[in-house]
């Protein structure tokens, strides 16, 4: 059995759909079984054959943890800590889903798993934190750290960029922050992959999908193929930003790009440019 904790998020609850197809016994837990109480965790794995847990619950609204530093490393850190108890309580193995925010935006070369970590946010060191917590109570995990995640189950780059390029006349992107975009879908064949060959291959891994983009440059392309399905019925300037042009109150990396050389060695998985990903989340969405 497969226990799904956030299977109410994007990821979550394609995780759910995909996850229930391919192996069927999938159990699932959002807000309803709180991930701060290990007595509610312990309550709901009692009395059922658990093989695996998938965390797939954190706070991830970026700028909004600066200020909600509390409750950010409840969830990111704490919450981790108690899933990794429960997993080790019952002999679960325990995938974590983690983030490319542990890193200061400083490589000038894709991140390896091994490479050093130094958060510049309240986000991406809460998410730190709470893989270390992990790393010392799971020996039987997987984190995969991801990146630029879009889904269609929930809010992404991908929808705000068409609803801005359908309703203004002219915007303006991001062009100094480098990394690859990752379609869920993608995420999730990793995860199952993983499950499948009920691996031991326990350890850190990177998940993006191929390439090498900055946000303007992933704008240009939905658009480009947005408009090519009839999805958008105008083009309009997309003019590339500057970090400084575009503040925000916490501080992005500028550049984590994430090197997939281990994950494509160990679980035999092609990763696919980006921009078919894309191409396959827009398709269908037109077919709608």
């Amino acid at each position: 059995m497969i226990w799904i904790i956030g299977n109410a998020g994007m990821l979550g609850t394609e995780l759910t759909e995909t996850l229930t197809a391919q192996f069927g016994e999938v159990v699932g837990t959002d807000r309803d079984v709180s991930i701060l109480e290990p007595v509610s965790l312990q309550a709901f794995a009692q009395g059922k054959q658990i093989d695996w847990i998938i965390n797939c619950s954190a706070y991830t609204a970026v700028d909004k943890a600066e200020d909600d530093v509390e409750l950010c490393y409840a969830l990111n850190e704490t919450g981790a800590k108690n899933i990794a108890e429960i997993a080790t309580a019952i002999g679960a193995k325990m995938i974590h889903v983690s983030t490319d925010y542990v890193f200061d935006g400083t490589s000038s070369t894709p991140l390896t798993e091994d490479a050093s970590t130094a958060p510049i946010g309240v986000y991406g060191a809460s998410k730190l934190a709470g893989e270390n917590r992990i790393r010392e109570i799971a020996p039987n995990h997987f984190i995969v750290r991801t990146a630029w995640l879009y889904g269609k189950h929930g809010n992404n780059f991908v929808e705000t960029m068409i609803r801005l390029m359908t309703e203004k006349e002219q915007i303006g992107v991001i062009a100094d922050q480098i990394g690859s975009p990752t379609a869920v879908t993608d995420l999730v064949s990793v995860i199952a992959e993983i499950i499948k060959q009920n691996s031991t291959a326990f350890g850190t891994y990177h998940y993006s999908d191929e390439g090498e983009i900055s946000w303007h440059g992933f704008a240009v392309e939905i658009q480009k193929q947005s408009f090519k399905m009839g999805i958008l019925s105008k083009m309009i300037p997309v003019n590339a930003l500057t970090s400084e042009q575009y503040p925000t109150r916490a501080k992005r990396p500028a550049y984590s790009l994430l090197n997939k050389t281990k994950i494509k060695s160990t679980f035999g998985v092609i990763v696919p440019a980006w921009q078919e990903s894309l191409a396959h989340y827009l398709l269908q969405k037109g077919d709608k």
